[in-house]
């Protein structure tokens, strides 16, 4: 099953947090934070503004930070991502 955003949204994987921290101490899954980042998968056409489509300022592929309760929890072939807004993702990590 494929899924398209629609207007201003973008589909967005959670990219799974470390296992270690620097000092190589294993962190169990009960005390892992729900990661903020996550790799855009899908983008819609844009915002309608005066009749004119707005395109997105990401892309598909791009690395973003988001805040923690940003978006909509879906799950699409057994995969779980999350739909949100352009307006919830804070930056873009770039290389």
């Amino acid at each position: 099953m494929k899924i398209r955003p629609l207007h201003d949204r973008v589909i967005v994987k959670r990219l799974e947090e470390k296992e270690k921290t620097k000092g190589g101490i294993i962190i169990p899954d009960s005390a892992k934070e729900t990661p903020a980042e996550g790799k855009v998968i899908a983008v819609g056409p844009g915002k309608k503004e005066d009749g004119k489509t707005e395109p997105l300022a990401v892309k598909v592929n791009d690395t973003i930070i988001f805040s923690k309760y940003a978006g909509t929890e879906i799950k699409v072939d057994g995969e779980d991502l999350l739909i949100m807004r352009e307006e919830d993702i804070l930056g873009v990590l770039e290389k």
